[in-house]
């Protein structure tokens, strides 16, 4: 059914055009230009007002109605527009296009481009040190497909997660500034947790328009070419992605010249729990203090800090590009280039993100200055890189050669200093343009020529003291004081009196105002018109500038990553492609930079002979710190890095996985414990001989017998089935009996000295199972009035006199997962039936009677 068009004839031509307008953005904030402001009416209007915390006002009336109404100045709308986005709104920028002096009615507008949160590139708009991505989801009965883009760079990539844990994953990891997701997606719980979330029709997911749409972007005939032409879901994600950017952009998208698909099996698999509770790139709290990144990051520029996240969420299994970096930093520490190499790079910047601006010729004047600054740093680079050895570092030496051709345009077209905006002109350097430093010089007043008047009139006048000036507001004049105000020709026509002089203008020097202003006027259109040439001159070394942010980014993590190793004494790990991890004096590489006191350096071996440790020892004593530091020095060996330790010896692991903490999902209706089996059972159900598992406490939500006999059997489980390295913490010492059935699960427990009541943690890994937990000693700590103390010591005596629970001695490999069985008399009975033997009568009592029973 075609919706009906509203009738406008009640409205003011003025509001007929902005609801004309409006129309076709319903669901976006129009803002509206008139004059100096950008207006918004009616419902944006009051939207706006909440979300900007800026004055709703009602003026005039249009359709018999008072207009609501409020608005921003045009030159702070980027502060607004910053407000909106982060908070996951898109805003319509409608400006005026039309000539006023022509225009009958309302002067013409039209919007010229949308802002969305994740397609914006201006720089205020942006957090410098984070990706911005818009990402899009699409699924089908085979599994999900996911594309994501950064507009900022041009990196176009597909996925294709099998499940919702792992899309849940990606989107953790690429925490996209705006999703897109189908109407009929089975998962929208998922998606609660982001901002900026489009709902699309299912048909702008359609396979065959997407590919038809991504081979005319790339100028391709088939996308075979980018290894993605099988991957229909992640095709079909990019699609709908890529319309809805072009919809929004309104221009070109040159930046964007491939799409690469993330394949899973290049990198380590982390799962969404594992990424949060690991807190890499974000700490548990939501904030970016006390992450493995706020230690690893001193990156030179914002692309290098950028990337090194990136490389933190998708560490690699590719051991000829760990070693590769490795080489590079190796290199880097030996010739001793760090704090050049930094400093060089510092004056680099944001090429990255520059040269996007440009693609999309939304570039400002002071992005030009920036790139021309990179590229004159570009020779001091090579100088310091020829002093590198390494393979990798010599193929990063040749992305980066200097590029002559547009550092001399650049350096020739714009002033040392240009202003923000080209709007007032003054950006294109002197002696680039004849005609333009003619115009210039007229615009200015022509300063030789005004001379030449005022001293030509002083003559023909005898007035010493005349002088000739000029102000916006009444142009160029004579002046004379009050006292030789009658000794002026008669041709003098008085312009101004003031209050000691008089200013009069000639019509000759009418002609010159004339030929200034027009000169002004003319001036800003030939700059304006230099300036767009300047995109067209930039525009054909865009593959070569894409390629050269890329090295600067990946030279200047590699660099960072060699200054880090030298300042914290990291250490350089052994990679190997076989199982394996072997860390001597490892540490944590965040609660070693936080503490004042020295750190407790401890070791893991885990090998085929020994891939469990059952981790015993008291709350506080360290048994989460050292899990986590062996999961975050095996990941940084996966994305090339040094690690806290003396020595270390890694083999590839396929994924790593963590079960720790206790958190509930009540808006999911789901409780500790049940977030705790459900993290349990993806671990029980995904783990693989080459993962790395953490588990902490399992089985502490509910019942002692139940969670010990929960724990036993997940332990059991992964030892004799998975065959995964696992570090299990637990406070059920039950479970250390395990050690003595299971030949490659052994027994370490964090070290505690007791004395006097009180309780010294020693923070010290020690072989062999702890003695006691020192509950009672840790809640005294904590403050727990000394009388429930006294009385839970009574209690713990009476109750260690009493059995302890059995548990099975003999555990066995599992035929097939299952956390518990059930039993019950009805099925003992059924078990022993010979259903063949009983006539129906029969068959119908038992009926009745296992009813009763159950």
């Amino acid at each position: 059914m075609t919706k009906a068009t509203p009738d406008l004839s009640a409205h003011t031509p003025m509001m007929r055009q902005y609801l004309t307008i409006k129309a076709e953005f319903p669901n976006i904030l129009v803002f509206y230009r008139m004059g100096d402001f950008y207006e918004l009416f009616f419902d944006d209007a009051k939207k706006a007002s909440d979300l900007m915390d800026i004055s709703l006002t009602a003026r005039g009336k249009s359709g018999g109605n008072a207009i609501p109404m409020a608005g921003v100045p045009y030159h702070a709308v980027e502060t607004y527009l910053a407000k909106l986005v982060q908070l996951g709104e898109s805003v319509a920028i409608c400006e005026q296009v039309g000539d006023p002096a022509t225009s009958k009615g309302p002067v013409e507008r039209k919007v010229v481009r949308i802002v969305t949160p994740g397609t914006v590139s201006d720089e205020a708009l942006l957090n410098d040190r984070q990706d911005n991505l818009i990402v899009a989801i699409c699924e089908t009965k085979q599994g999900f497909g996911l594309s994501y883009l950064d507009m900022t760079s041009g990196r176009f990539v597909i996925t294709e997660p099998q499940s919702q844990e792992q899309l849940q994953a990606e989107l953790q990891r690429l925490s996209p500034a705006e999703l897109l997701y189908p109407e009929n997606l089975s998962c929208p719980q998922l998606l609660d947790n982001y901002k900026g979330l489009r709902r699309r029709p299912e048909w702008e997911f359609e396979f065959d328009t997407a590919t038809k749409l991504l081979n005319k972007q790339f100028g391709t005939k088939e996308l075979a070419g980018f290894g993605v032409a099988d991957k229909v879901r992640g095709i079909s994600a990019a699609g709908c992605l890529f319309q809805y950017v072009q919809d929004s952009q309104r221009s070109a998208l040159p930046h964007i010249r491939s799409i690469i698909c993330e394949s899973s099996q290049r990198g380590v698999i982390l799962d969404a729990a594992t990424r949060r509770n690991l807190e890499l790139t974000q700490n548990l709290q939501g904030g970016f203090e006390n992450t493995l990144a706020s230690v690893l990051d001193k990156t030179a520029t914002a692309m290098g800090s950028r990337l090194l996240k990136r490389w933190l969420h998708f560490p690699l299994r590719d051991i000829n590009v760990l070693h590769q970096r490795q080489n590079a930093i190796s290199s880097v520490i030996q010739d001793e280039l760090s704090f050049e190499l930094h400093s060089c790079l510092k004056g680099i910047g944001d090429i990255e993100r520059i040269v996007a601006r440009i693609a999309l010729r939304s570039a400002r004047p002071r992005d030009f200055a920036r790139l021309r600054n990179a590229l004159q740093q570009l020779p001091h680079l090579q100088e310091l890189l020829t002093q590198a050895q390494g393979e990798h570092l010599t193929e990063i030496a040749q992305h980066t050669l200097p590029m002559t051709d547009v550092q001399q345009l650049l350096e020739s077209a714009i002033i040392d200093n240009p202003p923000v905006l080209i709007r007032d002109g003054g950006v294109i350097a002197p002696g680039y343009h004849e005609e333009l430093d003619v115009l210039r010089d007229l615009s200015q007043g022509a300063t030789n020529f005004l001379e030449q008047i005022e001293q030509k009139e002083k003559e023909r006048t005898g007035i010493p003291t005349l002088k000739v000036g000029y102000n916006k507001v009444h142009g160029f004049f004579i002046e004379v004081s009050k006292a030789q105000a009658g000794q002026v020709p008669n041709e003098y026509i008085r312009r101004q009196t003031l209050k000691n002089n008089e200013r009069f203008i000639t019509e000759e020097l009418k002609a010159h105002e004339e030929t200034v202003l027009s000169a002004q006027s003319k001036f800003l259109a030939l700059e304006k018109r230099l300036y767009e040439q300047l995109f067209d001159q930039v525009l054909p070394h865009l593959v070569d500038l894409q390629q050269l942010a890329d090295a600067i980014a990946e030279l200047d993590v590699l660099n960072n990553l060699a200054e880090r190793a030298e300042t914290l004494s990291y250490v350089k790990p052994i990679i190997v492609d076989e199982k394996g991890i072997n860390i001597e004096s490892g540490r944590h590489p965040v609660v070693e930079h936080m503490t004042d006191e020295a750190f407790i350096a401890n070791p893991v071996v885990l090998d085929k002979n020994r891939e469990m440790l059952i981790i015993t020892g008291p709350n506080m004593g360290g048994k989460s710190t050292y899990m986590r530091q062996n999961a975050l020095i095996v990941l940084m060996a996966h994305i090339g890095a040094y690690v806290p330790a003396n020595a270390a010896k890694i083999g590839l692991v396929d994924r790593i996985f963590t079960r720790i903490g206790a958190s509930d999902d009540l808006a999911s209706g789901r409780s500790t414990f049940m977030v705790e089996m459900t993290e349990t059972a993806n671990i029980l159900h995904n783990a693989t001989e080459r993962s790395l598992v953490l588990l902490d406490e399992i089985g502490r939500g509910t019942s002692t017998y139940d969670g010990l006999s929960l724990a036993w059997s997940c332990a059991e489980m992964l030892a004799l089935n998975t065959k995964a390295f696992t570090l299990f913490a637990s406070h059920y010492f039950e479970l250390t009996l395990l050690a003595e059935q299971i030949d490659t699960l052994a027994n370490v427990h964090l070290d505690a000295i007791e004395h006097d009541d009180n309780i010294i943690f020693m923070h010290t890994v020690q072989e062999g199972a702890a003695s006691k937990s020192f509950g009672l000693q840790v809640a005294q700590l904590a403050g727990i009035p000394k009388p429930v103390i006294t009385r839970a010591k009574q209690r713990l005596a009476e109750l260690e006199t009493q059995a302890p629970p059995t548990i099975a001695s003999e555990p066995k490999a599992f035929e097939q997962l299952a956390l518990m069985d059930v039993e019950h008399p009805v099925v003992e009975q059924l078990k022993h039936i010979d259903v063949d033997d009983l006539s129906p009568r029969q068959a119908l009592d038992l009926l009745y009677k296992l009813k009763k029973e159950l």
